[in-house]
């Protein structure tokens, strides 16, 4: 039964409800959740009763006035709970098919789903089940991540669908609109037409599922200025662009259709405007060779170069309905094998800064769908694997993010790490523990040319483009000891970036910040601009 069922359902049988409160109380009890279940089975040979189940009787006994809110108790039923441990609970919803700009020879194209896109991969199956509608795919998976355990006050956007920018703005506005009524919990049937976009916004500042904050994904040759003001009025903190590759050659065979430095001017102006920048990067496109992807990675980093905050790696795969298919068929291209795949990562990841996260390492196509080549679903896991054998490590983000581990405000060092992208000096701030786990970071941006954006309140400015403290993810006002969300980090991290700014020069601090993050800055001495929170620093 799915999750979303046993959240709604109250009916259930007295024996399922009466083994479900047998084994929350042998919780409670310091019992192991998988004994306890194991002493407490469905009768006749039924199985377990499941962890969703648990969590709905949780919710129900909570709801009802007969228990108090035990979070020690929830946080040992809730369902994946790598979901919420970067403190954040992400939401990600499909846009609607629209005609794409590009003509990559290795994307599919199915019916109604948005171009790259498949209808069996699970975040686009959502949103074909819910026919692209923004406001019933967010609402109904907030409910779904209730219903297994996740906190969801604080909720990551994530709108995919390819070149969101290359959308009508009336639909990117619309889109995004009703993204926010739903996080808001306002019924659409109740509001007039023409409810505004800042109206849905302004709700959400103090809304029960705020917006921390919201991505998309586009191409680097349509980022401009125009661009970046657009992305702020709709409230994007973070966008996504699909690098593919650094060198001019595999993009122009394989018909990208922009060139890499398009995509550099991108993401330094992407920067400039306080976004956070993640690149997509595939190896295996047709041309490349292991060697040259390992040549290529390298371009990623240094002085004046991408040097992308977060990070996806989709290896190339092998579909029909692409033309790489045809090309393949003709001889003329040859996917990696697994093998080769594998050692081509763990070689590059031991060189990833430690200001860069990995988010991915390939995409959740189902293998049934890849004609020839990889078709592991779970690479990142032995690439891990295989480092551990060689003794070697990777240092990015994903892999310190403290997690589970307790930490306290006095047992974590301040470090400071800085780097020269393209146009900006960076100043990556982080609270290290001292087994080298990562409770928070910031990240300041100090420009050489505060001008770039084009955005009038960023002139003289440094800007704050992220603030993250990890852990599991709490509720708003929520403290747990040992937990490093609500420790104070946040603000002290605050605090070092004024520090720096003022004495760098700059006359003022921006932060990008998200409309439900808004009244933490506003505590914070920060007033609300045009696009922007403002801090003088005079």
């Amino acid at each position: 039964m799915k999750a979303e069922s046993w959240q709604k359902k109250r009916n259930y049988s007295k024996v399922e409800k009466d083994l479900a409160l047998a084994i929350l109380e042998d919780l409670k009890n310091g019992l192991d959740l998988s004994t306890s279940q194991r002493e407490h089975p469905k009768p006749d040979g039924g199985g377990f009763i499941p962890k969703h189940a648990l969590v709905a009787v949780y919710h129900e006994m909570v709801n009802s006035g007969q228990w108090d809110e035990d979070d020690a108790l929830l946080l040992k039923i809730r369902m994946k709970p790598t979901r919420t441990l970067s403190g954040v609970t992400t939401v990600t919803v499909l846009t609607r098919f629209h005609p794409c700009p590009g003509n990559c020879i290795f994307c599919p194209q199915e019916d109604q789903m948005p171009k790259s896109y498949l209808r069996q991969e699970p975040g686009a199956m959502r949103g074909l089940q819910n026919n692209f509608d923004p406001y019933a795919q967010v609402k109904n998976r907030i409910g779904a991540l209730t219903a297994v355990g996740h906190p969801t006050d604080k909720i990551e956007l994530l709108i995919l669908g390819g070149s969101f920018s290359a959308y009508p703005r009336d639909y990117q506005e619309w889109f995004v609109r009703r993204c926010f009524e739903a996080m808001n919990e306002v019924n659409p049937d109740d509001l007039p037409d023409f409810e505004s976009l800042q109206e849905a916004q302004t709700q959400n500042v103090n809304a029960k599922h705020r917006n921390v904050g919201l991505v998309i994904e586009t191409r680097p040759d349509l980022v401009n200025r125009n661009a970046l003001r657009w992305y702020r009025y709709l409230g994007v903190t973070k966008v996504q662009l699909g690098a593919q590759s650094l060198d001019d050659h595999i993009l122009k065979i394989n018909k990208r259709g922009h060139t890499s430095q398009e995509t550099l001017e991108a993401t330094a102006l992407l920067r400039a405007g306080g976004f956070k920048v993640v690149l997509h990067w595939m190896p295996n496109l047709l041309g490349a060779t292991p060697e040259s992807d390992r040549e290529d990675f390298k371009r990623l980093w240094g002085d004046g170069a991408y040097c992308p905050d977060e990070l996806k790696i989709y290896p190339c795969q092998l579909l029909e309905n692409t033309e790489l298919y045809d090309i393949w068929k003709k001889g003329q291209y040859q996917p990696f094998s697994e093998k080769t795949l594998l050692d081509l990562i763990a070689d590059i990841k031991t060189g990833v800064p430690r200001y860069c996260r990995i988010n991915r390492i390939i995409r959740d196509i189902p293998s049934t769908y890849v004609v020839e080549g990889n078709k592991n679903s779970s690479l990142r896991q032995d690439v891990q694997r295989e480092m551990t054998k060689r003794g070697t490590k990777c240092e990015c983000i994903r892999c310190r993010e403290i997690r589970k581990q307790e930490v306290t405000a006095e047992k974590v060092e301040l470090k400071y790490l800085v780097y020269k992208p393209a146009y900006a000096e960076e100043r990556f701030l982080s609270f290290d523990t001292p087994d080298d786990h990562l409770a928070g970071f910031l990240r300041l941006s100090l420009p050489t040319d505060t001008k770039m954006s084009g955005i009038g309140e960023l002139e003289n400015a440094g800007i704050i483009r992220e603030v993250h403290v990890y852990g599991q993810s709490l509720e708003v006002g929520e403290d747990r000891l040992g937990m490093a969300q609500h420790s104070g980090l946040g603000t002290r991290l605050l605090g070092e970036a004024e520090r720096i700014a003022k004495d760098a020069g700059f006359k003022k601090l921006a932060v990008i910040a998200a409309v439900g993050t808004r009244g933490y800055y506003a505590d914070r001495g920060y007033k609300l601009g045009d696009y922007y929170m403002i801090k003088d620093l005079d």
